[in-house]
């Protein structure tokens, strides 16, 4: 297991001048960066990768920012809009070293709506049908796909690690794969622990938040439970910490920080990966 440190945490949207938080990143010992890209067009992905290996770091796994707009399930024109980012992702992502993109890119977050059975049904389809082309897309690329669910106040769409295995068994590709989060777990899952070992080897990537947002660790979940599934099935993955403070406000906003969660961004950090550390097997 690998652990890195979601770009969030620092700044919102990342570009170029980001890459100055790698050698700390590096010095709190991260082994990887997740960079979460909200648009392709702030960065150079050549230039963050030699501030990457210059600092000893990685980039294990590309974030995707599906704010308004980018939405699979959303009006023609808010998917092709979706479409074009996913690809956009999936083409930057072997050029900063990765294989993965993870997040979730099934619809726009923020849109939970209580519709009748049918549009659900349509909305459903219409995400599945644009998963399947992106998936192939992806493929092409050497690059995996891995769908995030979301919190009920976050996505009527997808909530449970079970939809989400729904949703990659209708796409039918074994590139897509599912991304869990500590946070939307606890609020979401009947029994976190089971949601893991249900993923079993679809589980492509876990985001370790607190409870709270803030850093893991220092809350209410059961952690030890998490590492014994994780060791259940035997997940040789990566664990990403992607917990946010009041300081980097478009995030803020997006997150619902309203308060200031922990003495600060660099102590979730460091604070949280040295108690992650001491439960990976």
């Amino acid at each position: 297991m690998k652990f890195g440190i979601n770009t969030y945490l620092f700044a919102s949207p990342f570009t170029n001048d980001g890459v100055s938080w790698f050698p700390k990143f590096k010095e709190w010992g991260f082994d990887f960066v997740e960079i979460a890209v909200e648009d392709p067009a702030n960065i150079d992905p050549v230039f963050v990768k030699m501030a990457l290996d210059a600092a000893g770091l990685e980039c294990r796994s590309v974030c995707a920012a599906t704010g308004p707009g980018r939405d699979l399930r959303g009006n023609r024109k808010e998917q092709v809009t979706s479409m074009e980012y996913v690809q956009a992702l999936v083409d930057l992502a072997p050029i900063l070293g990765s294989k993965l993109v993870a997040g979730p890119i099934y619809s726009s977050v923020g849109r939970a709506d209580l519709v009748d059975e049918g549009e659900k049904v349509q909305q459903w389809q219409t995400a599945v049908s644009n998963l399947r082309k992106l998936a192939a897309y992806a493929a092409e690329k050497d690059v995996k796909l891995a769908i995030e669910p979301l919190n009920r106040y976050e996505t009527d769409m997808v909530n449970t690690c079970d939809q989400a295995l729904r949703m990659i068994a209708d796409v039918g590709s074994d590139n897509l794969l599912v991304h869990l989060d500590s946070f939307h777990m606890n609020l979401e899952e009947k029994d976190p622990a089971l949601a893991i070992r249900n993923a079993g080897n679809k589980l492509g990537l876990l985001h370790a938040s607190g409870s709270d947002r803030g850093t893991p660790g220092g809350d209410q979940i059961n952690w030890d439970r998490i590492f014994a599934a994780l060791d259940h099935i035997h997940y040789q993955g990566d664990i990403v910490i992607e917990s946010f403070t009041p300081d980097v406000k478009i995030i803020a906003k997006a997150a619902s920080i309203w308060r200031v969660i922990e003495p600060s961004k660099e102590s979730i950090a460091i604070d949280g990966l040295h108690f992650l550390r001491s439960l990976a097997f």
